[in-house]
């Protein structure tokens, strides 16, 4: 089948909300002094996300196994959702907007056919990344929170997807990444605590390593000569 047949028999999205899309694709073409940086951040920002992890690991190792265990599982539970959302792509088969509205105004270049827009695959890392830094550390997610949004209007403003791509993006990220990050935290927790005793133990805590001689003592029983 060839890309034009492919992309004719494509979902058209642009009914949905197509009328919003050209709003702030209107206010990309008067804004032409933004384009660039909008352009770079909507690529280079989702390295945002990987910073407010690494925060969250470095905070976690004075915390306790859990907390670890959330921090390493954020990035699980960000893969978790990115990969659901491809399979919802995939099934929708949603074609751009540079397809479906040529006439727009575009920021961004235009991907192939089979390059389907919902839900957004930048947008469903940038949320991703809130709902697995909430069960960590509730200001790294706040943090995370402002530059989801801009993360997710970035996407319309460059012409690479409807606003629906991007809401449907947060409906299918928020809960799987959420989910995975709680499950994780339960299940994995002991595994943590058990290798923070280990060779591992100067990246999964700060600190020291609990011995023997530096574990805490059961109090003598009546009687006992001790």
């Amino acid at each position: 089948m060839t890309a034009a047949a492919t992309a004719h028999l494509a979902l058209d999205g642009s009914g949905i909300d197509g009328s919003w899309f050209t709003s702030v694709t209107d206010l990309a073409r008067d804004t032409k002094w933004l384009n660039t940086p909008m352009e770079v951040w909507t690529n280079v920002g989702l390295g945002v996300f990987a910073v407010l992890m690494v925060i969250g690991w470095w905070r976690a190792r004075r915390r306790d196994a859990r907390a670890m265990t959330l921090a390493l599982a954020a990035p699980v539970a960000v893969l978790t959702a990115f990969a659901a959302a491809e399979v919802v792509k995939k099934l929708v088969a949603e074609v751009r907007p540079c397809r479906s509205l040529p006439h727009a105004y575009f920021v961004d270049s235009c991907p192939a056919p089979s390059d389907y827009a919902f839900p957004s695959g930048h947008a469903t890392v940038a949320a991703a990344s809130v709902a697995a830094l909430f069960l960590l550390d509730r200001r790294l997610a706040a943090v995370a929170t402002g530059f989801a949004v801009l993360e997710g209007f970035s996407r319309v403003y460059v012409g690479a997807h409807y606003p629906h791509d991007v809401l449907g993006s947060a409906v299918l990220a928020l809960p799987v990444a959420y989910l995975v990050s709680l499950a994780l935290g339960r299940w994995a927790a002991p595994l943590i605590g058990s290798l923070s005793q280990g060779a591992l133990r100067p990246l999964l805590t700060a600190g020291p390593a609990v011995t023997p001689a530096t574990a805490p003592q059961a109090a003598p029983a009546a009687g006992d000569p001790r």
